[in-house]
């Protein structure tokens, strides 16, 4: 619904398009790629996204890559040869996938997008801001005022449900003998479950997510570390190295903490950020040193001695 207005537009996302130069038509949603200006026309995006956003798609593109390496290594079973075939195979469906969202993405062909920049909270819930500038009347101007952070995410999950319908379920079915047949595709499963989950916290928690992904990276690669390192009975450099996976998750976790460190300081002045860095092996580093002081065995023992 339209509603002519004399002046300015009301609400903060309702414009005018600019019809041969000039401002014409009643106010209403701006086409998907504009957004309202101050002035309340109809601006096509053209904008670049900053390291920020990046880094915030980078973020959203992760979280399926890391569901499907937990649950193939939580289903493959330790015996199993193929979970290390199934983790190539679930980075080549994201890699695929994202490099296919970007060139479906405007412009067309390109590994580039033109985007809108995010100014508020707001932006992300446009559906939220609908005036109404008779108290009876709602002009409807919901529209993608983040373009194209909201909707990227999603098409980006439906080419990873897509390519792993198509990849998984042969190669489970052809590498993964050892595990019994209700087993072998409880990975595949679980992806059918995480994948709407992921759909629904993009839709409902963007603007949340993306103001607050960075203090999520890394509150929750310290405690998975920490968790993982509790798990194997890590409390010394020698039992870390005994195992190539171990070093594998543990490096994996320092890359997490480099990814959060460089998205809250967005390397806004490269030469002051550039020593945070220093920080990244540093919980792993505190934990062995302190792991042995906090041995519950220990703690008991000397408690008991002491009475």
């Amino acid at each position: 619904m339209a509603v002519a207005m004399s002046s300015t537009c009301p609400g903060l996302y309702c414009g005018r398009m600019m019809v041969n130069g000039s401002m014409d038509g009643d106010c209403g949603v701006c086409p998907r790629g504009e957004r309202a200006n101050l002035q309340k026309v109809c601006e096509r995006c053209t904008e670049s996204p900053e390291l920020y956003d990046w880094l915030y798609l980078g973020f959203m593109a992760m979280l399926p890559l890391v569901l499907h390496w937990f649950f193939i290594e939580w289903y493959s079973g330790k015996k199993s040869s193929s979970a290390l075939l199934q983790h190539i195979t679930a980075m080549l469906e994201c890699s695929v996938s994202a490099v296919v969202t970007l060139l479906v993405t405007e412009p067309v062909g390109m590994f580039s997008i033109r985007s809108c920049r995010v100014q508020m909270l707001s932006d992300w819930y446009t559906m939220l801001y609908n005036p109404s500038p008779d108290y009876v009347n709602t002009l409807h101007c919901t529209q993608e005022a983040v373009y194209p952070l909201y909707t990227i995410v999603l098409i980006y999950y439906a080419f990873c449900l897509v390519l792993m319908m198509l990849l998984r379920p042969l190669l489970v079915k052809k590498i993964a003998c050892g595990l019994g047949k209700s087993d072998r595709f409880k990975s595949i499963y679980a992806a059918l479950y995480f994948f709407p989950i992921l759909t629904v916290l993009q839709a409902v928690g963007g603007g949340l997510l993306y103001y607050a992904y960075t203090y999520i990276i890394l509150v929750l690669s310290l405690v998975t570390l920490a968790v993982y390192m509790s798990a194997s009975e890590i409390q010394s450099f020698k039992n870390l190295v005994a195992k190539k996976k171990r070093l594998v998750v543990l490096f994996s976790h320092w890359l997490l903490h480099a990814y959060g460190i460089i998205s809250i300081s967005r390397l806004d002045k490269f030469e002051q950020d550039l020593p945070l860095l220093a920080l990244v092996p540093g919980p792993a580093l505190f934990y062995i040193a302190t792991a042995k002081f906090t041995e519950p065995s220990r703690i008991l023992s000397e408690g008991a001695n002491g009475h």
